[in-house]
């Protein structure tokens, strides 16, 4: 509560949006503006985050007494953006956002990203004086509706999840708002979003677009949607991205909010997520359940793919350093989540890797092919159907089908890296949702955030 003191009393939202920019190699921040939302959303006694989760982190420090305010692990489009081949041969910058309680002192901000051990070093720092004409208190926009999709409570005391759509029409609002109670209701049907949904609070944003949909640039389609939301991500078909942060932040400033889901209105399969920022779905596909709540499991919890099965997948990488990511490891004895592993379970664990393998690069090749020649979606999710029974029937066979362990598998390498159980939602499209290690990864976030509401 020491730090809850140092901070305005019923403080307001402040946000510090900068441009994030480099190469693969190397990377600068540089400051954009400063602006005051709403009230805070958070608990002032939960300011600190103990989660070592996040390939950046950030600070508040009171500047008088060097007393952290508040921290936060998130990941970013730009270290996103990093890994790709693209970053090898140009420069870009990214617009991104810290948001933190409103200090009633000059505060010092660090931003510090992690090292080739793994290990946080500083990256940026910037002093903000809440005094400073400069920022901005004009607050939230005053035309954006907010309503609610499920509220448990006062914003303070749950985790409140905001529902975005882009690519809505006017005409089109009654199916924004279906769409919105939908998605809500499949999240909250997956555990262990399921046995807390008393902690959550769902809100939603009308954002009506000029066209229905949202670009996807290798069909030829463009749309200047409210959001910005496209397929097609640093060249990936499927990867949707809001790459206008600012004027996302903007819209979402309207309602009280820690966690995003943007929600295209889109029938192609489509989605992302990265921890801390946001996550995006298509709306109306078959795998659209699945897709948000993968996605959904990178934004909250920091969870990584789980999945290999790519041409990357099999080269060699010399390096491996302990993933920050909570369901996967280079360990292959799994100390991570030892304490979930039967004592007679061998470790590292045998599983079918190599039919799953096999199967695997037949799905792949279809899936070029109906890519290549630009089949319609209904047979890629023939495709998909046919996929998820082969892999549900042989990832559950075997003495360890539904054992923790540590499978070798994960994290797009097929060795080297391991996964807590044969099957989950990160790692195919199985209904078997979240492993117990995924799961427990979630509710520590949902405690970090909420007040437990059995009080």
């Amino acid at each position: 509560m020491i730090a809850a003191a140092l901070l305005a009393a019923e403080p307001r939202t402040m946000r510090v949006d900068y441009f994030h920019g480099g190469t693969a190699t190397e990377e600068q921040l540089s400051l954009d503006s400063i602006s005051l939302e709403g009230p805070w959303p958070g608990r002032l006694d939960r300011t600190s985050d103990d989660t070592n989760l996040g390939k950046y982190y950030f600070e508040v420090l009171d500047r008088k007494t060097n007393r952290m305010l508040y921290s936060r692990g998130f990941a970013s489009v730009f270290g996103e953006w990093q890994e790709t081949p693209e970053a090898r041969e140009i420069r870009r910058q990214f617009s991104e956002s810290l948001r933190f309680p409103a200090p009633s002192a000059p505060v010092q901000v660090i931003v510090k990203g992690r090292d080739a051990q793994n290990a946080f070093r500083e990256l940026w720092s910037i002093v903000v004086d809440p005094a400073d004409p400069a920022i901005n208190h004009a607050g939230p926009p005053r035309d954006v509706k907010v309503w609610a999709v499920m509220q448990n409570g006062q914003p303070q005391d749950k985790v409140d999840l905001l529902l975005m759509g882009d690519g809505y029409t006017a005409a089109e609002m009654e199916k924004w708002h279906n769409d919105a109670k939908r998605l809500a209701g499949i999240l909250f049907s997956a555990s262990p979003f399921k046995e807390h949904r008393a902690d959550f609070n769902v809100w939603a944003v009308d954002t009506p677009a000029a066209e229905s949909g949202v670009s996807r640039p290798s069909d030829g389609i463009y749309r200047k949607s409210p959001l910005g939301a496209s397929y097609d991500a640093f060249g990936s078909e499927r990867y949707v991205l809001a790459l206008d942060n600012k004027r996302l932040r903007e819209i979402a400033s309207a309602a009280p909010y820690e966690f995003i889901e943007i929600i295209v209105n889109d029938r192609k399969y489509g989605g992302g997520g990265i921890f801390n920022q946001y996550a995006t779905v298509s709306a109306d596909n078959a795998f659209t359940p699945y897709v948000f709540v993968h996605e959904f499991g990178h934004h909250f919890a920091g969870l990584a793919d789980e999945y290999y099965t790519s041409d990357v997948a099999y080269e060699t990488v010399t390096a491996r350093p302990e993933p920050w990511e909570p369901n996967v490891t280079a360990d292959p004895h799994a100390a991570k989540w030892s304490e979930l592993i039967q004592l007679a379970t061998p470790l590292p664990t045998p599983w079918p890797k190599q039919q799953f393998e096999a199967l695997e690069k037949d799905i792949q090749a279809r899936r070029r092919k109906i890519r290549a020649e630009h089949q319609s979606e209904d047979v890629m999710e023939a495709l998909f159907r046919e996929e998820r029974q082969k892999e549900t029937a042989l990832l559950g066979s075997g003495p360890y089908g539904h054992a923790v362990g540590a499978f070798e598998g994960a994290m797009y390498e097929a060795r080297g890296y391991y996964r807590p159980q044969p099957d989950c939602i990160m790692f195919t499209r199985d209904e078997v949702g979240f492993c117990a290690v995924c799961r427990r990864a979630i509710e520590r976030i949902i405690h970090l955030y909420s007040r437990p509401s059995a009080q």
